[in-house]
């Protein structure tokens, strides 16, 4: 078979917060793939990461909402009258709307039309990121075209959609990639072929995260002018728990002196005002969203790293969330709750401390213990370091995936 191009579906590019994909990205171009991204949004982060700038791939905007281009929209529409599954992908997307009669699902069969009709005729594979939306364009495009279609899953694209429609993508899947192994038994549990799902630990590209050249952390925050410097970075949604964190650094001793960056976008506001309630607004740095230059710079200066990650209301929650693989690999010792598949990174007491999600007693006290113990937390940081870089590489997850792709679409030799 020769070489082709792979066509991937994301649902926004870049992004500041998936860097997971944007290094699988580069690693399938420097494997011999030529790639062509989709993507369903348009960019709303300011700034790039500097791995965004490596990427050699073309990318093609779908209409992010079809009254912006009535004309793509109505084209796409009357080619894909002509494709030989169009008939049937009409009725999968109409059953699928009778079960959900959102807005949402509109705007995905609109974008399915667009991508079916504007991809070139030999496209052998449409590689998608994330099961929920992506998926579905994904799915019903490549039922018009006749093409086959294989599935990335994460987090909340698996735990906020219901079981129907993760049964219908799985039996329609060529493939489904997932990177913990929580969302594999989860996946593997509701479809009849369970191998068509593998685990693949996206990992981390230790080469955009060296190990500093050394690592002193002597404050235990007994000195005002010295405080543990705490870091946190993610999203302020509510997976994340930072309303959890904060009553937790309430709690914190009144003699232990510390000070907390976050780096990361999301609405602050409500947060803002908590901090006020409790106190602490003199002792929080709100970064905002920054380049992976930058976060690697904040996680060599810190003295230890936290994430109150929990299970939200509507079941949304972390995977196995990269910032924590990051913050091991620069030596940091980390603080986590035992969250989905944070416990297949960290293992309490050895390369980290999990506590009990939505619990800020049980968050304060590692907190407090690590803040004020200079050499647990060398030794902690140490352990994660070493672990990170024997078992959490990209190279793995990028081989495995080449081997599922590679039917389909193989890379130049």
């Amino acid at each position: 078979m020769s070489p082709s191009v792979l066509t991937v579906v994301l649902k926004g590019y870049p992004r500041l917060s998936e860097t997971f994909i944007a290094q699988e990205l580069l690693g399938l171009e420097q494997r011999g793939f030529r790639l062509h991204l989709i993507s369903l949004r348009h960019p709303t982060d300011k700034k790039r990461h500097p791995i965004h700038d490596q990427i050699r791939a073309p990318v093609t905007y779908l209409p992010e909402y079809l009254y912006q281009e009535p004309l793509r929209v109505v084209r796409g529409w009357w080619r894909a009258r002509r494709l030989p599954g169009y008939r049937a992908a009409l009725w999968q997307w109409l059953h699928d709307w009778r079960r959900d009669p959102t807005p949402n699902r509109g705007r995905r069969w609109g974008q399915a039309l667009v991508l079916a009709t504007e991809l070139p005729a030999d496209r052998a594979l449409i590689y998608t990121h994330f099961m929920h939306t992506p998926g579905s364009v994904a799915r019903y495009a490549g039922r018009m075209r006749g093409t086959p279609f294989a599935l990335s899953a994460h987090a909340k694209d698996i735990w906020t959609i219901p079981a129907w429609e993760k049964r219908e993508k799985l039996a329609d899947a060529a493939f489904l990639v997932t990177c913990t192994g929580a969302n594999a038994a989860h996946l593997k549990a509701l479809t009849e072929d369970p191998a068509r799902v593998d685990l693949v630990y996206h990992g981390l590209d230790l080469d955009r995260f060296p190990p500093p050249d050394a690592r002193v952390s002597v404050r235990d925050g007994t000195d005002l002018a010295a405080p543990v410097r705490l870091l946190s970075v993610g999203r302020l949604v509510a997976k994340k728990g930072y309303d959890d964190l904060l009553h937790a650094l309430a709690q914190l001793p009144a003699g232990l002196h510390w000070h907390l960056t976050h780096i990361g976008g999301g609405d602050r506001a409500a947060l803002q005002s908590l901090v006020a309630e409790l106190g602490l607004t003199d002792r929080i740095t709100w970064r905002g969203a920054q380049a992976q230059t930058e976060v690697l710079a904040a996680y060599r200066e810190a003295d230890l790293f936290v994430l109150a990650s929990r299970i939200a209301a509507d079941g949304d929650r972390d995977g196995l969330p990269n910032v924590l693989m990051e913050a091991q690999s620069q030596g940091v010792a980390c603080v986590a709750t035992a969250v989905s598949a944070i416990p297949e990174l960290i293992r309490d007491g050895e390369t980290g401390l999990l506590v009990s999600p939505e619990d800020p007693a049980a968050l304060a006290e590692a907190l407090a213990r690590l803040a004020t113990d200079p050499t647990l937390r060398d030794r902690l940081g140490t352990a994660g370091q070493a672990r990170v870089r024997a078992d959490f590489g990209t190279a793995p997850g990028l081989d495995h995936l080449v081997r599922r792709i590679t039917p389909f679409c193989p890379p130049s030799p």
